[in-house]
């Protein structure tokens, strides 16, 4: 691997309940990776089942084999009819069985956490930023994960990250968007959230020479 470059890694969801395929994995799977993020940008992509326990191993290894610069995770949501971009992920209050049928005793992602972690990445800012592009996709910004394996995943994610995480909700496929419109829209995000990412960098660095 080229060193020179950095590594974001981006997850989407594997089948559950009525949605057997899930629009995320075929988002980042089948688009963006296609797509990519840019030559100086290393993406790996992973699929995540949709199951605790799985996400409280998997997800701290991607932190650990990638140490990335950033962690973007992609779920689904029924509900949704725009691309969700979530500020936060909460600690407590999962109580929907997994596709192994199993919930936390504690119901709870990290016990001892923080009920609430917000990320480190300014989401409206974002949002804003692929609005003006005239990409063709709606985009807004959310403060409610949903409290099932998106919002479990995120806050593992930000939690071991310090608040260097993103999490982005994708309509179903064809309700209104096609996977290449989700495609298109995941890497005008995160090509976003990266440039928000190297703004503050410089901005510390900057700092650090004046003081």
């Amino acid at each position: 691997m080229d060193n020179s470059k950095r590594t974001v890694v981006v997850t989407g969801f594997g089948p559950f309940g009525e949605h057997t395929v899930n629009a995320s994995w075929v988002a980042v799977q089948q688009e963006l990776k296609k797509l990519g993020l840019g030559g100086e940008v290393d993406l790996q992509v992973m699929e995540v089942p949709v199951e605790y326990q799985t996400v409280q191993s998997l997800v701290p290894s991607l932190w650990k084999q990638h140490r990335p610069l950033l962690v973007v995770h992609v779920g689904v949501s029924g509900m949704a009819t725009t691309v969700t971009l979530e500020k936060c992920g909460r600690n407590h209050g999962y109580r929907g069985l997994d596709n192994s049928s199993f919930c936390p005793d504690s119901q709870c992602c990290v016990v001892g956490g923080p009920d609430c972690i917000y990320s480190v990445i300014d989401m409206e800012s974002v949002c804003k930023r692929v609005t003006a592009s005239g990409l063709g996709v709606a985009v807004s910004v959310s403060k409610d994960a949903g409290r099932y394996l998106c919002d479990f995943t995120y806050y593992t994610s930000l939690y071991l990250s310090h608040g260097r995480s993103a999490f982005i909700h994708v309509p179903p496929l064809g309700k209104p968007y096609s996977r290449e419109d989700l495609g298109r829209a995941l890497q005008a995000i995160i090509r976003g959230m990266l440039e928000l990412l190297e703004q503050a960098e410089e901005k510390i660095h900057c700092q650090q020479h004046i003081h």
